[in-house]
């Protein structure tokens, strides 16, 4: 099939590069000029393991193209998908002018009858829009379909390759078969296709996101709890995630959520929700208490010292999860302002991040490896848990750092071994 993919950020580019590996024709489209250019020479402006092989095995053989051109790639194309994004506004809402502006164009451009898809995330009643859009100056027959994305920063090519499901949303049994036959090469051994009404299908995005995320800030308000009565996260962890009806993903008490998809998303979906008076009491605590997470590492660290002034504070991992190079809304981010503001030199280490959380300007020394950031600290805390950072030497940071605080902040170290190395460990909600 000829696919257009308007678009080439993480959602775009991974949906394009997934198509062209079943057999299709694609043509990613970028307003970024020199992201096109990066493209064409075979370079992903991010991180996203196996994402890069992806798309320079496809671009080889031809199946994968990039242009700045929309009207050209529209034209030759029978389904259009739009990936451009969708930032929060001040008032929480989803900014669709991207969207929007991406449907007057394709609708400018088309040839022949087209199924053009939201692929991006966007609140209800999007769809509407843009098939009011695309009326308003298409002179040829379209139809207009919502199929959210599912994928997994750090593992989102076999997300993609290798779906759960696929949520395909429209009133056009034209649009819902043209789908179908698309999704066949990803869904060779099960029907994992779930035809639904488009508001039902944009929906479906926000409350899959916004249950992940209540389930990550249910553990991170246990895990407070256990601090102050003695209970241990993890043996509850284990104890409630045996249970068939809840299942262990999700269950890990941490230093809060980040990344481009569940703060904003629960953010629009309260929006959503207040212009129908509509009040989502849990979405909204899932909000507050994912706020207060991210400065619980500051505040036991200042609990522990007193006063940070003049501390030292090494900080391991600073993307907002481990695979990826995306900062956007990552604890670590929050902490480095905290400590900042406590008068603390914060000095960070990220095997792939750094380079963007330098581009922010932010109040930390940045430096090449995970145990020159620990040469003279008077803590060292782990903010994300990548494997390389999972099983330290503690008799090496032992003897560099200045004191031996550790504060595991994905609980992921050993508290016996490293209290046994003589250090003062700190977990989430554990003994």
């Amino acid at each position: 099939m000829k696919i257009a993919v308007i678009g080439t950020g993480y959602v775009g580019l991974v949906t394009g590069a997934g198509f062209s590996d079943f057999g299709n024709d694609v043509m990613c489209v970028d307003i970024d000029e020199s992201r096109i250019t990066k493209l064409r020479n075979g370079e992903v402006p991010f991180y996203e393991p196996g994402l890069p092989e992806l798309v320079r095995r496809n671009a080889a053989i031809g199946r994968l193209r990039f242009t700045s051109n929309t009207a050209e790639a529209v034209a030759n194309s029978e389904l259009v998908f739009i990936a451009v994004g969708t930032p929060s506004g001040e008032d929480g809402s989803a900014d669709l002018s991207y969207v929007l502006e991406a449907a007057k164009q394709i609708g400018q451009s088309l040839s022949g009858f087209t199924v053009v898809i939201t692929k991006s995330t966007v609140p209800v009643g999007t769809a509407d829009r843009v098939r009011e859009v695309l009326a308003a100056v298409a002179s040829k027959p379209f139809a207009v379909a919502s199929n959210p994305e599912f994928l997994k920063e750090g593992d989102a090519v076999n997300d993609f390759l290798k779906p759960a499901r696929v949520i395909v949303g429209t009133d056009d049994p034209r649009a819902a078969e043209r789908l179908r036959e698309l999704y066949r090469g990803v869904l060779r051994t099960s029907d994992r296709i779930q035809v639904m009404d488009l508001r039902s299908a944009e929906l479906t995005k926000y409350a899959a996101n916004a249950m992940l995320a209540t389930r990550i800030s249910f553990m991170n308000e246990l895990a407070r709890l256990c601090d102050a009565v003695g209970g241990d996260i993890d043996a509850i962890r284990k104890g409630i995630g045996a249970d068939p009806r809840i299942g262990p993903k999700f269950l890990f008490a941490g230093a809060g959520f980040g990344g481009s998809c569940f703060g904003k998303d629960i953010r629009a979906l309260l929006h959503t929700a207040d212009q129908y008076d509509v009040q989502l009491g849990v979405v909204g605590a899932v909000e507050a208490a994912n706020e207060r997470q991210k400065r619980l590492l500051g505040d036991l660290l200042l609990r522990h010292f007193g006063s940070l002034r003049g501390k030292r504070i090494a900080l391991w991992g600073l993307a907002f999860k481990p695979e990826t190079d995306d900062i956007r809304e990552s604890p670590a981010l929050a902490l480095i302002e905290q400590l900042h503001d406590a008068g603390a030199e914060v000095v960070g280490y990220d095997p792939v991040a750094m380079p963007n959380v330098a581009a922010t300007g932010g109040p930390a020394t940045l430096v090449a490896n995970a145990y020159e950031a620990a040469l003279g600290a008077d803590a060292l805390v782990l903010v994300t848990e990548w494997h390389e950072l999972r099983a330290p030497d503690f008799s090496r940071l032992k003897t560099v750092m200045r004191q031996p605080v550790l504060v595991d902040g994905r609980n992921v170290w050993s508290p016996t071994e490293a209290r046994a190395k003589g250090f003062t460990y700190f977990g989430i909600g554990r003994p």
